[in-house]
């Protein structure tokens, strides 16, 4: 084993890791269900789903074998020119699942991506949809909201408003509105509400971008299906696409499969990723509205969306995701979550009134707690990967985001194991 974690060490950049202070990393050999084993035979507990991909278990058997089956018929074929079955019925099923009328589907590799293209069409429908009459080529502003993370493109990181992640890149950014969310007004934001930007310049904006009901990476923030209705109504009412960045919420993660199905809202254009496979292999997917796509519907070749890349709607990946979709309903993953959600709220009640507690929040399979800390929160607080590293030592995968715990695992996690998880909790935050 030592040869390769030394080649480890020599060459692998890690993402999000500062290189010169991080710990060694835990060599991984194998994992089941839950739990990673680890080269020296100890067992972690994967409580946040390998960055929140894996829903139904490590080496699931039904993901493993659609995957040899497929690799045996047809590894990859490029998607511009030509057609391939998991594709097509992945497409389907996902439109058929979505809010009704995003019947159109254009394949990614991640969650960036999967935005970056959203945002593109958005622009490109306004620029091809209407006459410049109707100032379709002044609409050069999108609105984000505060404690937006909608991932590292260049695109995405402009929509982005967790500044410990893209500040560096600010001068590079196109021209973004930030605004407020219920959350973030309770907590002192400056930032406007939506309906004040829209009435001032509404004119000018080519998209809004959130992400429904929960927003993950901004400090796993929790918003009532009311302002998420709200946020629909308002695009509507002035005919500006909504993007609804469902890359983490979608699949199951906050109750229902897309979370745009708590306020029965239907966005423009729907982005997932992550869990889309259930962990095995790079896919996401932007699914648009007809309106969208017939903006792109043209006998002028240049009216065509330029985007893409090689392994656009990898057959591989297509057929694990629909195995993927298969597994989701027979296990009736939804009332897992539920259950999850139920057990996890008494265990948060409980956290809540420790001193180190400051706030605690859940919604689906995601439990979170704010912790206390002289480092003044936020993303680059040290609280957070002290914590990381007393949990590993103690069994438990948990990486907290700053002083925000969050414990978002699989689906197959049993009851006991969200116990055994919620207990080492309990034991490391009395320690605070």
């Amino acid at each position: 084993m030592s040869d390769w974690l030394d080649l480890d060490r020599r060459h692998v950049w890690r993402p999000y890791t500062q290189m010169k202070t991080a710990p060694p990393p835990l060599p991984v050999v194998r994992a089941r269900g839950v739990w990673l084993e680890l080269a020296d035979g100890r067992r972690v507990l994967d409580a946040i789903s390998s960055w929140w991909v894996n829903i139904h278990g490590h080496c699931h058997p039904r993901l493993g074998r659609a995957l040899a089956e497929q690799a045996a018929r047809l590894e990859h074929v490029m998607l511009a020119g030509f057609a391939h079955e998991p594709a097509a019925r992945l497409a389907a099923a996902l439109a058929a699942r979505a809010p009704a009328g995003l019947e159109h589907v254009f394949y990614s590799d991640n969650g960036s991506t999967a935005v970056e293209v959203a945002l593109k069409m958005a622009y490109q429908a306004w620029r091809q949809g209407r006459s410049p009459r109707q100032g379709a080529g002044q609409r050069t502003l999108f609105v984000a909201f505060d404690d937006a993370y909608h991932g590292d493109t260049f695109g995405a990181m402009a929509a982005g408003g967790v500044r410990a992640f893209h500040h560096t890149f600010d001068e590079l950014f196109f021209a973004v509105r930030r605004v407020s969310t219920p959350d973030s007004r309770a907590r002192g934001s400056t930032s406007p509400p939506l309906e004040a930007v829209l009435e001032a310049d509404g004119e000018r904006v080519a998209a809004v971008i959130l992400e429904p009901m929960l927003q993950a990476a901004g400090g796993m923030r929790v918003q009532p299906p009311s302002f998420l209705a709200a946020v629909r109504a308002a695009t509507a009412r002035r005919g500006i696409a909504l993007i609804a960045d469902e890359v983490l919420t979608g699949f199951g993660r906050t109750g229902r499969f897309f979370a745009c199905e708590h306020a029965g809202i239907v966005p423009d254009l729907l982005c997932v990723s992550k869990a889309l496979t259930g962990g095995y292999l790079p896919l996401a997917a932007t699914l648009a509205s007809d309106a969208i796509y017939q903006a792109f519907w043209s006998d002028e070749r240049a009216r065509a969306f330029f985007h893409g890349h090689s392994y656009t709607g990898n057959p591989l990946a297509c057929a694990i995701a629909l195995e993927s979709l298969a597994l989701f309903d027979e296990q009736d993953c939804l009332a897992r979550v539920a259950r999850f959600e139920q057990q996890a709220s008494g265990r948060l009640e409980r956290l809540a009134r420790m001193p180190a507690v400051a706030s605690t929040r859940g919604l689906g399979a995601m439990a979170a707690l704010d912790l206390r800390s002289r480092g003044g929160g936020g993303y680059l607080d040290e609280l957070g990967p002290r914590l990381s590293a007393t949990f590993l030592d103690r069994g438990v995968l948990l990486r907290p985001l700053g002083n925000v715990l969050y414990v978002l695992p699989p689906y197959v996690i049993t009851d006991d194991e969200v116990d055994g998880v919620f207990d080492t909790i309990e034991r490391v935050v009395e320690g605070l």
